[in-house]
C-alpha cells in the first residue's frame, strides 16, 4: 500500500479516536464535514438484523484482572436455529469506549480497528446465510477474510460439515480473540479443522495459501477504497483453480465503494453476480426497518445498512 494511502487511513483513525474522546456535545460547524466522513467510514451500531439469537452470559466489564487492569470482555452465547446444532460461546468486546492501545496497533500494522468494536450487522446476515445454505460448505475448505469476531466462520465450523475453516483478520488483537474462541468451542466442531490466522490483504508471500480454498467468505469488507486492489488480488490467489470455487461477500453499497470494488475485481479477471433479494427473512426485516419497524433501527439506511450478496468466481 503506498504512503498516501497509509497517511489517509492513519489520519481517519486518529479522527475517529478524537471523536471518541470528546464529549457527546454537538461539534462546531468547522468540524461538521469531518464528522460526516467519520460516520460513513466506521459506524458502531447496537442495532442489527438479529438473525442469530444471542445473549451475554458472563459480563466482565466491571471486574478487574489479577494485574489490576480492567477488562471490557464478555462471553456471548449464540444459538443456531437448526436441529442438533451446538451453541457457540464467543468472548468479545461489549462496549464502545476507545482504547489508545487499539489505535497504536492500528497505526503500527496499517489496519483498522472495526473488528474489535462489535459483531457488525453484515456479519450476522452472513452467518445466517451460511447456516441457511449449509450444504454448499460440506467437505469444503473455507476461509473468512476480515473476520472480526468471526461469527460466520464459527457457524460454518459448527454446523456445516466443512473439512477446514480458517478465520482471518489483519488485526492481531482480533486474531487473539479468535484463537481463544476456537479453543473454548473446540467440542462444537466435530471433524472440522478450525484455525485462526493474521492475514493482511497486501501480503506478498501467501504461497502456503494460494490456490487452496473452495470458498471464501467476507462481510462488509469493501468500504475502504484504498484496500480494493489488495482484496481483489488476494481473493484471486486464494481461490482453488481445481473444480468450482467462489467467494461469497455480503456488503452494503456504502456510496460507490462496492461498485468501485467490483470494477477492480473485473480488472483482475474475476467474475461476479450481485443479488439484492437473496433470503426471505433478511428481506422481510429489511423492509420492516424501512417502514413499520423503523423505531427499532432509527438510523437504518438501505445503502449503508443492507448487505447485498456478491458471488465472485475465477
Amino acid at each position: 500500500m503506498d504512503n498516501t494511502a497509509n497517511v489517509r487511513a492513519s489520519s481517519l483513525r486518529w479522527k475517529i479516536l478524537r471523536r471518541a474522546l470528546l464529549s457527546r456535545s454537538s461539534p462546531p460547524d468547522s468540524e461538521e464535514q469531518s464528522q460526516i466522513i467519520i460516520k460513513r467510514i466506521s459506524r458502531r451500531t447496537s442495532h442489527g438484523f438479529n438473525l442469530i439469537p444471542s445473549h451475554v452470559i458472563d459480563d466482565e466489564r466491571d471486574s478487574n484482572k489479577r494485574d489490576g487492569s480492567s477488562t471490557r470482555d464478555a462471553r456471548v452465547c449464540y444459538t443456531l436455529l437448526i436441529p442438533d446444532a451446538p451453541q457457540l460461546f464467543l468472548t468479545q468486546r461489549v462496549d464502545s469506549r476507545a482504547d489508545l492501545g487499539d489505535f497504536e496497533i492500528c497505526n503500527r500494522y496499517n489496519i483498522d480497528n472495526t473488528g474489535l468494536v462489535c459483531n457488525w450487522p453484515s456479519e450476522d446476515v452472513l452467518a445466517h446465510y451460511c447456516l441457511s445454505h449449509a450444504d454448499i460448505f460440506r467437505s469444503k475448505k473455507v476461509i473468512e477474510l476480515g473476520s472480526g469476531y468471526g461469527l460466520a466462520g464459527f457457524v460454518i465450523a459448527a454446523a456445516t460439515g466443512a473439512s477446514e475453516v480458517v478465520i482471518t483478520d489483519g488485526n492481531p488483537q482480533v486474531v487473539d480473540y479468535t484463537q481463544r474462541n476456537i479453543e473454548a468451542n473446540s467440542g462444537a466442531f466435530g471433524d472440522t479443522v478450525v484455525k485462526s490466522m493474521t492475514l493482511h490483504w497486501n501480503q506478498e508471500d501467501i504461497t502456503n495459501l494460494a490456490d487452496t480454498f473452495d470458498i471464501i467468505i467476507a462481510s462488509d469488507c469493501t468500504f475502504f477504497k484504498d484496500f480494493h486492489r489488495d482484496l481483489a488480488r488476494i481473493v484471486k490467489h486464494l481461490l482453488s483453480k481445481a473444480g468450482s470455487s467462489e467467494a461469497i461477500f455480503l456488503s452494503p453499497k456504502r456510496g460507490n465503494s462496492l461498485d468501485l470494488f467490483l470494477e477492480v475485481a473485473k480488472e483482475n479477471g474475476l467474475r461476479f453476480s450481485v443479488t439484492e433479494n437473496y433470503d426471505q427473512e433478511v428481506w422481510k426485516r429489511h423492509e420492516g426497518f424501512l417502514s413499520e419497524d423503523r423505531d427499532s433501527w432509527p438510523s437504518y439506511e438501505k445503502g449503508h445498512s443492507y448487505p447485498l450478496l456478491i458471488r465472485i468466481t475465477l
